[in-house]
């Protein structure tokens, strides 16, 4: 999505979106496993890749906003 955004301010619009996507799916994940569709082990696996992605979307959006101007 961010691949065609027709602003710097757009691209940086798409990748809040997509953090905010990103701390929404710590809840799905953790409802996955207190429902124990899937198991402890694969949640936290899961919810250590997010937050991986998380920390990357975090310091993209930074680096973006402070090239911005």
């Amino acid at each position: 999505e961010a691949e065609f955004a027709q602003s710097k301010a757009d691209y940086i619009s798409k990748f809040s979106i997509a953090l905010k996507e990103a701390n929404e799916s710590v809840y799905w994940i953790m409802l996955l496993k207190d429902s124990a569709y899937i198991s402890k082990e694969t949640a936290l696996s899961i919810e250590a890749n997010n937050q991986e992605l998380i920390r990357m979307l975090v310091a993209s959006i930074k680096t973006l906003k402070a090239t911005k101007n």
